[in-house]
């Protein structure tokens, strides 16, 4: 035991000496093990932003492309409810006038019959270009109702604005000159304009004001089309 002592004595130290580096190295080993997940990780949530950065967009085009007439470009229907709504709503609470245009091309049947349904798109694409630049306030909305007929909303606008919107796009898609040699009131494309102007009240419906609006271009067309109506 007493010989066993200067060797323990004299091995110890080694062992503890060796055991220190393998600790040191294995330690450093792990160190740098770490920073790599670390590092792996990091980039793993990178791509993670990245992606959900590109799907967001993606979600904000779908949900843009769902508002938008395919053919036209301009807003579609469900667009144009949802606009009438807040409209509706805004100018209740800032007792605003809120007047509503109902556009329509004049004998367009005819004219996809006389120059093919690839002509007539074209036409409903130009009406509606012209018709969408018209209008020089942002709140001021164009949308297709529907066939061949367009809506404009036009807030904070009383009878007389309307008018005079309403007289400037018929112009407007007169001055295109679109040969139309199938109708009626005249020689080139025409639209007829009815339009509508309302006082909202808080929880009125957009109904009425869109009704008034497609009764005046009624009255346009008993007229003879090519023509404004209120």
């Amino acid at each position: 035991m007493k010989g066993l002592l200067p060797l323990l004595a004299w091995i110890l130290p080694g062992f503890l000496l060796v055991s220190l580096v393998v600790y040191i190295v294995l330690s450093g080993r792990s160190r740098i093990v770490l920073r790599q997940k670390v590092a792996e990780l990091l980039e793993v949530q990178r791509k993670l932003e990245v992606a959900n950065a590109a799907l967001a967009q993606a979600n904000a085009a779908l949900e843009r492309l769902s508002a938008i007439d395919a053919l036209t470009g301009i807003a579609n229907r469900r667009r144009l409810d949802e606009a009438l709504e807040t409209a509706m709503g805004r100018s209740a609470r800032e007792k605003e006038s809120l007047a509503a245009a109902m556009i329509d091309i004049d004998h367009f049947k005819p004219y996809n019959d006389r120059y093919g349904h690839p002509a007539g798109d074209e036409c409903l694409k130009r009406v509606a270009i012209l018709i969408d630049s018209m209008l020089e306030r942002a709140d001021d909305l164009a949308a297709r109702y529907g066939g061949e007929e367009f809506l404009v909303i036009l807030p904070n606008t009383d009878a007389a604005g309307a008018a005079v919107m309403a007289e400037r796009i018929r112009k407007g898609v007169e001055d295109m000159g679109i040969p139309h040699s199938e109708s009626r009131a005249a020689d080139h494309v025409t639209v007829s304009v009815g339009y509508a102007a309302i006082l909202p009240l808080p929880g009125m419906s957009p109904a009425g004001l869109v009704e008034a609006a497609d009764r005046a271009l009624y009255a346009a067309k008993e007229r003879g089309r090519n023509r404004v109506s209120d």
